[in-house]
């Protein structure tokens, strides 16, 4: 199998979670934004990734290739049997997938605006080197505009919405080991992908592993949290 990706795409990371649970071997395609993505299309009809190549099976979108794995290889289970726990799982993931990933998508592109430091880290590796010391060497000043301004699409009170759902996940996973039931879930991946854009995990490497969204990654009330995607990364192979 290929797994063809961005390495800091939350989406990606959320199918080498499933990979690594079900103990699949693969192989990495860093796809190059432009070009990279233009033979992406060639092979698969659209430019986004994840997209994954099992013989001639070519699945685009982290949920069907996740739901893919999982009929192929069934165990262990990602997707409950019982249709309420299934669908619990399921409605837990898509609110991953669109609403906690907008706002942890959009807190991030704010937080790399302002810091130079996560702004060359989240630069591909392929990214020449005058480039990435331009990118790196902006003025503060000239970037807070964009910081400000996306505070404004970000909205006051989308950001709250995003601390706040935080929170509850903080209390939420501080009661309970997993998300739903009693054991991994693709609900709990899918949150735990999206999360690493807020804290990046040790699995980032250098030097992105431990930067992060200031006043997210390290707020008090979500070390709970970060503490529990740590422990479901490890136990799905990728601490």
């Amino acid at each position: 199998m290929e797994l063809y990706q961005f390495r800091h795409s939350a989406f990606c990371e959320k199918v080498r979670l499933v990979l690594a649970v079900k103990g699949l071997d693969y192989t990495v395609v860093e796809v190059s934004p432009g070009l990279g993505q233009l033979e992406l299309f060639r092979l698969s009809g659209q430019r986004q990734v994840p997209v994954l190549v099992d013989g001639s099976e070519v699945i685009a979108d982290s949920t069907a290739i996740a739901l893919y794995l999982e009929r192929h290889q069934p165990e262990p289970q990602l997707l409950p049997e019982a249709p309420a726990e299934r669908a619990r799982v399921l409605l837990v993931e898509d609110w991953a997938d669109t609403a906690l990933a907008a706002g942890c998508r959009l807190a991030l592109v704010q937080a790399a605006a302002t810091d130079a430091q996560l702004r060359s880290a989240l630069l591909p590796d392929s990214t020449p080197g005058p480039l990435r010391q331009l990118v790196t060497s902006l003025p503060g000043g000239v970037l807070a505009g964009v910081g400000e301004a996306l505070v404004s699409v970000i909205g006051v009170a989308e950001r709250q919405q995003l601390q706040t759902n935080l929170e509850q996940l903080a209390v939420l996973v501080g009661d309970q080991p997993y998300l739903v039931g009693d054991r991994l879930s693709l609900a709990d991946l899918a949150v735990v992908a999206q999360l690493g854009l807020l804290k990046f995990p040790t699995s980032s490497g250098v030097p992105l592993a431990g930067l992060g969204v200031g006043g997210i990654f390290d707020h008090p009330l979500l070390e709970p949290l970060f503490s529990w995607r740590d422990r479901i990364a490890a136990e799905a192979g990728r601490g």
